[in-house]
């Protein structure tokens, strides 16, 4: 028994050394993730995706270090330096970024990326086929990307009414409505939210992200009273790309004269969860997470 109790603590203590990896983009997640993977016990090693990640991310890191892009090789050489095994991958690159002019001399990809860019993805760059590919780059290398949830299960959306808001009847019909539109978008991999107003679909999601939909619903229905649906594709590799509203999305929202927001139960993530729904009771937005 004593043996048992010895090694079961020598295997803890074993997990518990080995650090957690972080691909850092854009925005407030990898701060949460890091310190979701500090508080299993766990210590945190952190590639920052150079440009993008926020200033306060190295403070949050027990390792940290920054890479370009679309520079494959350096994130599995640092990693691997930290002696990772896991990674986690979050936070937004756009990925409009990708056709900018003179981006492969801003870039300035490595073999890896050059060589998934130009063969692997050859004839389908969609996010699935692209974000795929980076993981199976990344195994190859001794990496293995890990749902990206997994250290922020609380600020995922749950299922009913969390506002103190409930939706109205209308706005009802319209997510009854527009769901089923929603997910088969997603499915096709051409976005993850659309705009309906009064059983019509008002504006859809492409690569130009949600802002940029809100944004043109608004000007679109300048009248207002419309809702925003945003759900993940059926088959959704939690690894990537996860479904996101933060603070901000609610004030463009507000912003843009939407009334309504429906949300996936369990798909998507809800950046501070807590002040999240605050303010979407303030801007009088009723959320709703729906399976």
């Amino acid at each position: 028994m004593a043996i048992f109790y010895k090694h079961t603590l020598n295997t803890w203590a074993a997990i518990l050394a080995q650090p957690i990896g972080l691909i850092a983009g854009q925005g407030r997640l990898p701060v949460l993730t890091a310190a979701g993977i500090r508080s299993t016990g766990q210590t945190v090693a952190c590639v920052g995706l150079t440009g993008q990640h926020t200033p306060e991310l190295p403070d949050n890191c027990d390792q940290f270090a920054r890479a370009g892009i679309i520079r494959i090789g350096r994130w599995i050489r640092l990693l691997r330096r930290w002696g990772v095994d896991e990674a986690v991958m979050i936070g937004r690159v756009r990925k409009s970024k990708i056709y900018q002019p003179l981006r492969l001399i801003r870039q300035l990809p490595d073999w890896r990326a050059a060589r998934l860019w130009y063969r692997v993805l050859r004839h389908d760059r969609r996010n699935t086929a692209l974000l795929s590919a980076v993981a199976d780059e990344l195994e190859r290398g001794g990496i293995k990307l890990i749902d990206s949830t997994k250290y922020i299960t609380s600020h995922l959306a749950h299922e009913g009414t969390m506002t103190c808001l409930a939706p109205s009847t209308s706005q009802m019909s319209d997510i009854e409505f527009g769901w089923p539109i929603c997910q088969q978008l997603s499915r096709l991999d051409i976005g993850q939210s659309i705009a309906v107003r009064e059983g019509e679909v008002i504006a859809v999601e492409a690569m130009e992200g949600t802002d940029a939909l809100i944004q043109r619903a608004g000007q679109l229905c300048p009248t207002g009273k419309w809702t925003l649906l945003k759900r993940a594709n059926p088959n959704h590799d939690m690894r990537f790309d996860v479904p996101t509203v933060g603070p901000q999305t609610i004030k463009n929202l507000s912003l843009a004269g939407a009334t309504c927001l429906a949300v996936e139960t369990s798909k998507v993530i809800l950046v501070d969860k807590p002040q999240l729904i605050q303010l979407a009771d303030h801007a009088r937005i009723p959320l709703i997470g729906l399976s």
